[in-house]
């Protein structure tokens, strides 16, 4: 009875722990057939191209306004912050230089990645959640039409196009909300800011940028899909999905950006 009674919280200790590894390793399984699907289906992207369409005008189009909101601050604070670290050490000619740099190769994409997230892929989860818990996706399968082909494809492909043409308009609003703030407080000419830009501007860290933003856009959509997928348990668990959809984009979104960025200049 007493080793019972020793070996009961030991056990209520392991259990959620294996269960929670379980529950790992059984995601990323789910979440590598989600891309095996995916990658299948892509060649119906012509004909299910008003689907891919009406995706992307809500993935890029209607993100926009907030993205280059984000952008102009985005520029500013990346202005005065380099300002205030050059002081004493490095000549203000290369303010322009710094602000493009952080710009084009990591806070442009990041950033605008991390915007969409919250905006973006809280939509997908909640929008396909929904349909899970009122069994609509059980009624396209019934009537054998595959989800993955009519509402995860059209959104992978325009998080994976959108995404980028969204971070080339936040990479523009930045620099100029960065030359803004240099002329009108850090007291130095439009000329000498524009001038350290193009000194040591290199079309790498642009693509660079671009690239981290195509494999953003991509896990936006991923993980938006297959939150809303595994919904259950009513409006409740929708509201769960959407949370957790969020927060693993996010932090898969950091996490790839420290590969990419170690592949790339590492």
């Amino acid at each position: 009875m007493k080793a019972q009674e020793i070996n009961k919280p030991l056990e209520n200790l392991i259990r959620p722990i294996g269960e929670n590894a379980i529950g790992f390793f059984r995601g990323i399984g789910t979440v590598t057939l989600l891309i095996k699907s995916i990658l299948f289906s892509l060649h119906l992207s012509i004909k299910r191209r008003h689907l891919v369409l009406e995706q992307m005008v809500f993935m890029g189009v209607n993100s926009l306004p907030l993205v280059l909101f984000t952008s102009v601050f985005t520029g500013a604070v990346s202005a005065v912050q380099a300002a205030y670290q050059f002081q004493g050490y490095v000549p203000l000619r290369y303010l322009g230089t710094a602000v493009g740099k952080a710009v084009v190769i990591e806070l442009g994409p990041v950033l605008t990645a991390l915007v969409v997230a919250g905006r973006v892929g809280a939509a997908i989860a909640a929008e396909l959640g929904t349909m899970k818990v009122t069994e609509q996706i059980d009624a396209m399968e019934t009537m054998a039409l595959d989800p993955v082909e009519f509402l995860v494809m059209p959104r992978f492909i325009a998080g994976f196009l959108m995404l980028p043409v969204l971070t080339v308009f936040s990479d523009f609003v930045a620099i100029l909300g960065g030359l803004a703030v240099s002329v009108w407080f850090v007291d130095i000419t439009s000329y000498t800011f524009l001038n350290g830009l193009k000194a040591f501007f290199e079309m790498q860290d642009l693509f660079a940028g671009l690239f981290k933003a195509c494999v953003f856009g991509s896990i936006i959509a991923i993980i938006g899909c297959f939150q809303g997928f595994k919904t259950e348990g009513g409006a409740e668990g929708v509201g769960t999905s959407t949370t957790k959809a969020v927060v693993m984009a996010s932090v898969l979104i950091l996490v790839s950006d420290y590969m990419i960025a170690h592949l790339l200049f590492g």
